[in-house]
């Protein structure tokens, strides 16, 4: 073993065109390394190609060309060794509408070869709060319980690596806080969990490693705290009680504009960053001040600014 619970070098993904249609590249050459133990998340676009790197492990689309392991095992030279390593959670609710949860956790369990006597049957409905629907159709389920339910699919053969795909789309507040609660006691249990979302707060409250993809190319891998300082800038707003029609001489030297006829908005680096020669030259401009806060760089900046110069290589 590598120390890594994923492994992906060159993955490529072409869909032949039919009928004289263009083939259309899905994956372009992604190159990942995810750490045992992490919480990893994978974040892009629509279309981007995140769908298509999970279906690709999960053994739902084969890959054109690259390689890809799963904790250690190769997906084609050791693939039933590889799946049994790995758990995902897709998108789509898919359900058969006759089935009760229990029965689809038996089902599950039986495909994965787990003898009845190391089930966690009962374990899982109750870990996912589904213990009291556990006899119910789950065609009588709520979109959030089916969310839950495929958790728990997910987990019947106790994977080292779990794999959510949008796991919060379309969940309420409630939910998706329940939900991450049990994501976080699994990953302090050992369990390594790779991440997509398109809520950017997630996934920087919860990952300790992001990478994004765009266009079928990864644009940046590497520590959420790493991330976070590719971009060095805080805007400091400031409230004045006299009304502005332009920007103050005073500030030439700053960058700076107008957000109102009372509000300038001023970027600073923060590494170094001087508040107060920016208060000053707003007092020596004889205005007065009358509030001030800052807006720092979060993660959809960094998305933003990452996937937009993308776009314009592409252009």
């Amino acid at each position: 073993m590598s120390g890594n619970a994923i492994e992906i070098k060159g993955l490529k993904k072409v869909y032949k065109g039919r009928g004289g249609a263009e083939d259309k590249v899905a994956l372009k050459g992604i190159d990942l390394e995810i750490p045992q133990g992490s919480m990893f998340g994978l974040l892009g676009p629509n279309g981007a190609g995140k769908s298509t790197t999970i279906n690709i492990l999960a053994g739902l689309v084969n890959k054109t060309a690259g390689d890809a392991k799963i904790w250690g095992f190769d997906i084609d030279e050791n693939p039933r060794n590889a799946r049994a390593n790995i758990g995902i959670v897709p998108q789509e609710l898919m359900f058969d509408a006759f089935f009760t949860p229990r029965e689809m956790l038996e089902v599950q369990a039986g495909m994965y070869g787990v003898p009845k006597e190391d089930r966690r049957t009962e374990e899982l409905l109750k870990a996912v709060h589904l213990y009291d629907k556990a006899d119910a159709y789950s065609r009588s389920l709520s979109g959030g319980m089916k969310r839950r339910l495929l958790v728990a699919k997910a987990l019947v053969h106790n994977p080292p690596v779990l794999v959510l795909d949008e796991p919060t789309a379309g969940v309420d507040i409630e939910l998706r806080q329940q939900l991450w609660d049990y994501v976080r006691e699994l990953h302090s249990r050992g369990t390594t969990i790779v991440l997509t979302t398109h809520y950017l707060e997630e996934a920087e409250e919860l990952c300790d490693t992001i990478a994004i993809i765009n266009h079928g190319e990864v644009v940046c891998s590497e520590s959420t705290e790493q991330l976070l300082k590719r971009i060095d800038e805080k805007e400091v707003v400031i409230k004045v009680g006299e009304t502005l029609g332009a920007i103050p001489t005073e500030l030439a030297d700053f960058n700076s504009h107008l957000r109102g006829e009372h509000e300038l908005a001023v970027q600073i680096n923060q590494s170094d960053a001087n508040v107060g020669a920016v208060l000053a030259a707003v007092q020596k401009a004889g205005l007065t001040i009358n509030d001030i806060s800052t807006n720092e760089t979060d993660l959809e900046d960094i998305f933003l600014q990452l996937t937009s110069k993308k776009e314009g290589k592409a252009a």
